[in-house]
């Protein structure tokens, strides 16, 4: 296995502006396979081998239905810039959407075929295949080609930095061992790998918690003071999925986060794609 050659921003790199803080508001627009279902619902508790869960399907399918259209007329009313994660299934169940995110500026990033659809189950080729599939769909579809990847759970295989850099692509968000985005070169090809943070995001929040939107607004308050105190390029992600923050109890926290961020003059608010660009450009 190929061992890439990382180069990590050191303390004084700053973002356009010459801000210290860089800020992303993403949207995890989801969807599983045919005949799949997630894991995890509203109701917690797991149902017996076998059985299909309609609850945490039909749960899930808010995010199509309604979850997509509020968020993004929240991001639209803030003249926001999203980089929304899109399934490729959902190029099959709603193109008209998935070509508006194109149509407003808001970047789409490759989330393979389905939340169901993890590379680390593949092999090289069936990861190859995968991406290139999920690729064309999303080009086609979307009428713009991905720059970014990010794998269903943040969990890329062993060699998917490797592949996605040789693919072209300028981006990933299946690493979390950093604060800040690093450089990986894979013998000249190079990708950055931009953590996926998890302290203000939804899913974990509301769901694997048991927390309140209110606990993500408090989190985003605290976790946005101690990051613009500290003397070094941070980054922070602001993470909405359809199926859960997309609706009325906990969408008008994506509002206020974002009216709070607009408001500060210190932060760069940008997408994953110009966070990519940014970098590669200055290391």
């Amino acid at each position: 296995m190929m061992e890439p050659l990382v180069t990590r921003l050191p303390d004084d790199f700053r973002w356009p502006g010459g801000h210290k803080l860089a800020v992303i508001f993403n949207i995890a627009y989801e969807a599983w396979s045919d005949g799949q279902a997630p894991g995890i619902g509203p109701m917690g508790n797991v149902l017996k081998p076998g059985f299909f869960d309609t609850n945490a399907h039909s749960w899930a399918s808010f995010g199509l239905v309604r979850g997509i259209h509020r968020l993004l007329a929240i991001a639209e009313k803030h003249a926001v810039k999203t980089s929304v994660m899109v399934n490729g299934v959902i190029c099959e169940r709603d193109p008209a959407t998935v070509r508006k995110l194109a149509e407003l500026g808001h970047e789409v990033i490759n989330h393979s075929w389905g939340m169901d659809v993890i590379p680390v189950y593949f092999d090289e080729a069936g990861e190859r295949a995968n991406l290139q599939r999920n690729h064309d769909l999303l080009t086609t579809t979307a009428g713009v080609t991905p720059t970014g990847w990010i794998s269903p759970r943040g969990t890329g295989s062993m060699i998917s930095s490797r592949l996605l850099a040789e693919a072209g692509y300028l981006h990933h968000g299946d690493v979390n061992d950093d604060d800040r985005p690093y450089v990986m070169d894979f013998g000249g090809k190079r990708i950055v790998g931009i953590p996926l943070t998890m302290d203000v995001n939804d899913l974990p929040t509301c769901i694997r918690y048991g927390q309140g939107p209110r606990h993500m607004l408090d989190t985003f308050d605290d976790t946005f003071a101690a990051m613009r105190a500290e003397n070094a390029p941070l980054m922070l992600d602001v993470t909405a999925h359809t199926h859960v923050m997309g609706r009325p109890s906990g969408a008008w926290v994506y509002d206020e986060i974002m009216t709070r961020v607009k408001a500060a003059d210190d932060v760069w608010i940008c997408t994953r794609e110009e966070m990519a660009r940014h970098v590669l450009k200055s290391v």
